[in-house]
């Protein structure tokens, strides 16, 4: 029923006429192999194959499909896992379906859209720091702001990110400072503790 309301929903925005739904995860799946679509909307658990396992294919075959999640059976460990396989967001599936096209039109506009009432999985051990940033939601940063910390914190330069972002590398070093001044961090290393902590690392 769900399925069924998001497509109706979709085919009635301008130039989503071409919505394809399957109940099935591996017709799904054959699918956006055959011809990789511009967004896959995916649940997890799905008959004949799992959301994760599609996810991996479809990236694999497609870097420019934007991916959403959506999702009733939500865990801690579920946003880096996301953020990790390349995929901009997850919604509750339960949530209103204003709030899910709500995220479908950030993801599709560049941005990521992860459901701020899903709690990431906390690091078991967190090293001192009397400036950590640790306090700050990321709900502080924009879009892009957590595009760029999440690179960060992968290990990239600013170069790196720069190239992988198509965005100067001057942009991208101004981003990291306007990120770390709303973080309220000094060093990368603290940056990077912020990210982990908070499931985008």
């Amino acid at each position: 029923m769900f399925r069924q309301l998001l497509k109706r929903a979709l085919q009635k925005k301008k130039d989503w006429n071409d919505v394809a739904d399957f109940s099935d995860g591996q017709r799904g799946l054959d699918y956006c192999l055959k011809s990789p679509p511009e967004l896959l909307l995916v649940d997890l658990h799905l008959p004949g194959r799992h959301g994760l396992e599609i996810i991996r294919e479809v990236r694999a075959r497609s870097e420019s499909t934007r991916i959403l999640v959506l999702t009733g059976h939500a865990e801690p460990k579920l946003p880096a896992q996301l953020m990790g396989l390349g995929v901009a967001g997850f919604v509750d599936k339960t949530a209103p379906l204003t709030y899910v096209l709500q995220a479908i039109e950030t993801v599709m506009g560049g941005g990521m859209f992860f459901a701020a009432n899903i709690q990431p999985e906390k690091l078991s051990f967190q090293p001192p720091s009397t400036n950590s940033g640790s306090g700050a939601s990321p709900t502080i940063l924009s879009p892009r702001e957590l595009e760029v910390a999440r690179l960060v914190a992968s290990g990239l330069s600013s170069k790196e990110v720069a190239s992988k972002l198509d965005l100067s590398t001057r942009t991208v070093e101004k981003h990291r400072a306007n990120i770390m001044d709303k973080l309220g961090v000094r060093e990368v290393a603290s940056l990077v503790r912020w990210c982990l902590n908070n499931g985008l690392g």
